[in-house]
C-alpha cells in the first residue's frame, strides 16, 4: 500500500511541476506578444496606458 501511496504522490508532482512549466511558458509568450504589439502599434499601446493609468488613479482601495 505504501508504494503505491508513494507513487501517487511522485506522480501529483510531476503533473504540478509539468503544470508550471506550462504555465511559465504561457506567461512568457503572452509576455512577448505583448511586448510585440506594444511595437507594431506605438500609437494604441500609449493610449492603452493612459487609459490604465486613469483607471488606477480613480481605483479605490
Amino acid at each position: 500500500m505504501s508504494d503505491r501511496k508513494s507513487e501517487e504522490v511522485r506522480e501529483a508532482r510531476r503533473t504540478d511541476a509539468e503544470r508550471m512549466r506550462r504555465r511559465a511558458r504561457f506567461l512568457r509568450e503572452l509576455a512577448e506578444a505583448r511586448e510585440l504589439r506594444d511595437r507594431v502599434q506605438p500609437c494604441r499601446a500609449k493610449v492603452a496606458r493612459l487609459r490604465h493609468a486613469v483607471r488606477m488613479r480613480t481605483f479605490r482601495w
